[in-house]
């Protein structure tokens, strides 16, 4: 459920005044544990660590991440993949023709010995 309109977009005061204290270009990364906080335009280009509940993890905030909030871009689970058997039998087979295209490449690239 979203926010009363009436009450505007949540946004922590204190990480917006700490944004409003450093200088754009400084690539400093400002960790913060509040990831319902909204993304707002004065945050676009600063880089804030955001927890996910192990590490913070950096997220680099561009023009699209406005009105969005800051711990969408910060995954708290890790995907381990599905399948068992049949998956790793496709995985090695992909890995072996990756393997022999990157050969074909290599011998196709190599430079002929001059005589």
């Amino acid at each position: 459920m979203s926010r009363s309109s009436k009450k505007g977009p949540y946004i922590n005061e204190r990480l917006l005044g700490r944004i409003m204290k450093l200088k754009s270009g400084d690539k400093t990364i400002l960790k913060t544990w509040d990831r319902a906080s909204t993304i707002t335009p004065e945050m676009v280009g600063f880089t804030i660590g955001v927890h996910n509940g192990k590490t913070h993890v950096p997220v680099y905030v561009i023009e699209n991440m406005v009105g969005h909030r800051l711990g969408e871009f910060s995954p708290t689970t890790k995907f381990v993949r599905h399948g068992g058997k049949m998956q790793k039998e496709l995985e090695t087979k992909q890995a072996e023709t990756a393997k022999a295209a990157a050969a074909a490449v290599q011998t196709a690239v190599a430079p002929t010995p001059k005589k």
